[in-house]
């Protein structure tokens, strides 16, 4: 079984082709879910909406309670992290991320990037080793498999890799990055353009959108080549 944690980023309320002015990550996102969980009704899907209820900005407090071994937290500390905690909490149980974030003046949404502070946690999502050199980073969600899909937004075009507006894209290498460092390197993206225009270029890329979802979901839950399958009931059987 698969457990999704799906988050929505934007600031904007209700989806767009349902609501007025609503937003086109959360009808991606949304989009994805639905498709997944039709195919696959058994899995779980926990939901956070930091668009609509952003996390608290990091305060001086919060960092030295982040610093401090856990042991020796005070009370105040344990509540300086409580919000923290259960977004860490929410991460570490899922295998599949669900990231419905627009780009905002060419990186992500505030309400977003104070998700990712609280998420990169010493001790919890990553840990540091001095034993190891020049590599003392530890990415402990590298523990089993997880991955995440970023559905994005932007106002104009050409921000993927090789586009015109490629070197100014801060969201999606923002990410990428982020949940690399602690232990999250598959990230599948997927993007609407020309929301600036609104026109036909949009409907397209809206439909380019919608279409390349519905084939990764596919694609994800398709079964598994026969020699995978048989190569893993032999590593099971020696597990054993």
């Amino acid at each position: 079984m698969t457990h999704l944690l799906h988050l929505d980023a934007s600031a904007r309320p209700g989806r767009a082709g349902e609501h007025p002015h609503g937003s086109l990550t959360r009808a991606l996102s949304h989009r994805f879910v639905a498709r997944w969980t039709r195919a696959r009704p058994q899995d779980t899907v926990s939901y956070r909406d930091v668009g609509l209820q952003p996390p608290p900005a990091l305060s001086g407090a919060w960092i030295h309670a982040a610093f401090t071994p856990e042991a020796h937290r005070s009370p105040a500390q344990r509540t300086a992290l409580a919000h923290s905690d259960a977004l860490v909490n929410e991460l570490l149980r899922a295998d599949l991320l669900v990231l419905g974030v627009p780009m905002y003046n060419f990186g992500p949404p505030a309400a977003f990037k104070a998700w990712l502070d609280h998420i990169v946690r010493i001790g919890r999502t990553f840990d540091f080793d001095p034993a190891r050199g020049d590599d003392p980073y530890v990415p402990l969600l590298a523990d089993r498999p997880r991955r995440a899909v970023l559905l994005s937004s932007r106002g104009g075009h050409g921000f993927d890799e090789g586009g015109a507006m490629a070197a100014m894209n801060h969201l999606d290498p923002a990410v990428r990055t982020v949940l690399g460092f602690i232990g999250i390197t598959e990230v599948h993206g997927i993007a609407i353009e020309h929301e600036e225009h609104g026109d036909e270029r949009l409907a397209r890329s809206v439909a380019q959108a919608h279409a390349r979802i519905d084939a990764l979901v596919d694609r994800w839950l398709a079964p598994a080549p026969a020699v995978h399958r048989a190569a893993g009931m032999q590593k099971a059987a020696l597990a054993a």
